[in-house]
């Protein structure tokens, strides 16, 4: 670093992003994308916006808003659209976390947690997993702080039933509780039905994962009016234009298009099973993943030494170094042919071995 740098962040850790290789040569099962392209809609309303790109973009997202609304339930007034979800969960740390209300989320979760707690100077603790891997409930009952809870969970594809998140809502109606949802589309039952119920829950989404639109930068934040308008606070103080045309454009037209997502889901669950069953008849011991992705071990061979031979083999998947969870990988599910490619190239390196 610079000697310019502000010591304030001499210590900052940032968030290591999956690989993104240049050339195309690679199966890429590690940073869990769709592997279906957007909608033709999708892509013509970008199309059509492109044309519009010397003029800024709505700040208010309204036409997006009104249609993501419609679609879960909500008003308009009770969604915030972002850049990606990770901007909305970075707005949560500015908004609801300070000295005084740390930020308290699993010690095995999606990584940026504790980079925005970190970047924000917001205290945090982390609460380890169960055995099991599934999140430990109990601990976050009472807490007083504010709760981030990715569901299901990153890597381990574990999740919780809303019942478990009332219990979370209820012992803590004092702090926001925030659930992550990236996810949520493959398998759970999404929590954005309790926001009448409560006035401290924010739900997070993104168009990255189920919605086939990783490349466009698109996520939202579901509340009460009261906690988006928190948030608009945050935006309007940063960033007002922070969804380009383009992007905006293309969200609608993914949403319009919202039966193809469904079905989109329902592929990738369904290849998801498939890979299970084969990754079993080859030793593997897996978690009870609801995600577009799986976190598997090898009885008689290490995760990165995996990693590291389905990498020569033309395939990646994602390691983890941490000591809890370094036997495993996390593989994002794929088509059906890039599946069997993958079980393909695990028998011959099994074999090997």
């Amino acid at each position: 670093m610079s000697r310019f740098f502000s010591n304030k962040y001499k210590n900052l850790t940032p968030y290591t992003p999956g690989e993104q290789p240049k050339d195309f040569k690679y199966i890429k099962l590690n940073t869990n994308e769709s592997p279906y392209p957007p909608s033709k809609r999708a892509i013509r309303e970008a199309s059509k916006a492109s044309k519009l790109l010397n003029l800024y973009p709505d700040p208010t997202c309204s036409a997006l808003n009104n249609k993501m609304a419609e679609i879960l339930g909500v008003s308009p007034e009770e969604i915030l659209m972002t850049n990606g979800s990770d901007e909305v969960l970075n707005f949560a740390f500015m908004a609801f976390c300070d000295e005084k209300t740390p930020a308290i989320f699993p010690d095995i979760t999606y990584g940026f947690y504790s980079v925005f707690a970190e970047l924000n100077n917001v205290p945090y603790e982390e609460i380890p997993l169960k055995e099991d891997f599934s999140i430990d409930t109990e601990a976050f009952m009472g807490q007083n702080k504010t709760i981030f809870i990715a569901n299901p969970n990153a890597p381990t594809g574990i999740c919780l039933p809303l019942s478990e998140i009332e219990k979370i809502l209820k012992s803590n109606p004092n702090n926001i509780v925030v659930i992550d949802e990236a996810y949520i589309d493959f398998g759970g039952e999404s929590a954005v039905s309790l926001v009448p119920k409560y006035d401290n829950l924010l739900v997070t989404q993104t168009f990255s994962k189920s919605r086939s639109m990783a490349g466009a930068r698109l996520g939202f934040g579901v509340a009460q009016k009261e906690i988006i308008a928190d948030l608009n606070t945050i935006k309007y103080s940063t960033n007002p234009y922070n969804i380009n045309k383009m992007t905006m454009a293309s969200g609608v037209g993914i949403l319009e298009d919202n039966d193809r997502t469904i079905k989109n889901c329902q592929k990738i669950i369904k290849t998801r099973e498939f890979t299970k069953e084969a990754l079993k008849d080859l030793g593997f011991t897996l978690t009870p993943s609801s995600a577009n992705f799986i976190f598997a071990k090898h009885k008689d061979m290490g995760g990165e030494e995996i990693y590291k031979k389905l990498k020569e083999a033309g395939i990646l998947v994602r390691h983890f170094n941490s000591e809890k969870i370094k036997d495993y990988n996390r593989i994002t599910i794929g088509t059906k042919k890039q599946m069997k490619a993958l079980i393909s190239a695990l028998k011959t390196i099994l074999e090997e071995n």
